[in-house]
């Protein structure tokens, strides 16, 4: 993707009202994900990630949530129904599998410029595709974020805090680090949801 047509996929909406994710798998998880976003959307759902391990007892493993973040065990299974008999018959993996239907976990990947709005004041770990400034690794506090990139506050080489600007194209895997913080946000966010009227 490049110019106007990347910036309009990536403000592009799925059709579970989320935005469409920036990180794309490739190979075998890659066509499980092009089957699994419609299905996921069509439930309700919105698809995070697909990884696909093992070669002998392979496992597809899929990450996916609601529009407000969470993913009951209900609707694990409720989404593992829906997949399944889709996979049956599309058949992208040869021979057996295991299939996992999980939420995205306190310290999850990122996968859409909503995910970094959201997190916003949070650490994370981001890799890119490749090197920035003569590295691929960046681990910081998201300071900002808007619909084509965020910012990251990192602690410099001279101990200072420096702040590097990454765009949503570059990105190979970011994922939330789980501090303190995240733990305490989660479960207020848990707790709001619930109607727990003491957080």
């Amino acid at each position: 993707m490049t110019g106007d047509n990347a910036a309009a996929d990536l403000n592009a909406r799925d059709d579970a009202g989320g935005e469409r994710r920036f990180r794309r798998e490739g190979g075998v998880a890659g066509r499980i994900a092009d089957l699994a976003e419609p299905v996921c959307a069509d439930s309700g759902y919105r698809l995070v990630r697909v990884k696909v391990t093992g070669r002998d007892g392979c496992t597809v493993q899929i990450m996916a949530e609601r529009p407000d973040g969470t993913m009951t065990v209900e609707d694990c299974a409720k989404l593992s129904r829906n997949l399944s008999a889709l996979l049956d018959v599309e058949d992208p993996i040869r021979g057996g599998y295991n299939l996992e239907i999980s939420s995205p976990g306190i310290d999850r990947p990122l996968v859409c410029p909503a995910d970094f709005s959201r997190w916003a004041g949070h650490e994370a770990k981001i890799e890119l595709a490749q090197m920035l400034d003569g590295r691929k690794r960046f681990r910081g506090v998201i300071a900002a974020a808007d619909g084509s990139g965020f910012a990251l506050a990192m602690t410099g080489a001279d101990g200072g805090e420096e702040t590097v600007r990454l765009a949503y194209d570059t990105i190979s895997e970011a994922r939330l680090v789980l501090t303190d913080a995240l733990i305490a946000a989660a479960l207020k966010e848990q707790a709001a949801l619930d109607g727990d009227p003491t957080t």
